[in-house]
């Protein structure tokens, strides 16, 4: 009898501390708006550098070699495919990291005996 009492406790505990821990929180749906405006720029940025950095060097080597029209096209196109290869490897991070926090933890199932009973 004097474990359904100390079960019942813990349970009542548990119930409590999960309350607690919901009113310390913060809300989700402001700071969703905010990493998903974050993530639109971080990919902008990373395509325009990739444009920026393939026409720079394009435009230097046909100002070095003479040849004006050739090396700025292939390096701006070359630098376009790079920033749209590494906006795609930043959303499969930003989704994978999603997916991970979306994953209930072990401890957070409600039939989870972690005190070895």
């Amino acid at each position: 009898m004097p474990e359904r009492d100390e079960t019942q406790r813990l349970a009542a505990l548990e119930d409590r501390i999960a309350k607690a821990k919901a009113a310390l929180e913060p809300p989700k749906a402001a700071q969703d708006h905010h990493s998903m405006a974050q993530v639109g720029w971080r990919m902008v940025i990373e395509l325009v550098a990739g444009l920026g950095i393939g026409a720079a060097m394009g435009y230097g080597l046909d100002v070095l070699f003479g040849t004006l029209p050739i090396f700025l096209v292939v390096l701006t196109l070359l630098g376009f495919a790079a920033g749209v290869k590494t906006m795609i490897r930043s959303a499969r991070e930003i989704e994978g990291e999603r997916i991970e926090a979306a994953r209930p933890s072990a401890g957070d199932q409600r039939g989870d005996k972690t005190s070895g009973q």
